[in-house]
């Protein structure tokens, strides 16, 4: 069974500037991320950013078309050497 650990953010910064940062870590120092139990190791902690929700169905093919589409769209308005950055499709 897990162990919730609830520190408010004073307790953190107390302990933050008490501590000595010329403190060597231990070996049976265990890491944040092991006490989270996100089990991630992207660029981001799950701390600090929680991965996103999935979707249950998927996307229908006339929306794949249709973004599709408009990306082709865009990419002909500027290999045209138009440009549409304000809505209007204008010249360079």
């Amino acid at each position: 069974m897990a162990t919730e650990w609830i520190v408010d953010d004073e307790e953190l910064a107390r302990q933050a500037l008490a501590a000595d940062p010329e403190t060597p870590v231990s070996d049976d120092a265990v890491p944040f991320e092991g006490m989270t139990h996100n089990g991630g190791f992207g660029l981001l902690p799950g701390w600090y950013m929680p991965t996103p929700a999935t979707r249950s169905a998927p996307i229908p093919r006339w929306q794949r078309i249709f973004a599709w589409v408009v990306i082709a769209a865009l990419i002909a308005i500027v290999s045209a050497g138009l440009c549409s950055t304000d809505g209007y499709v204008t010249l360079a």
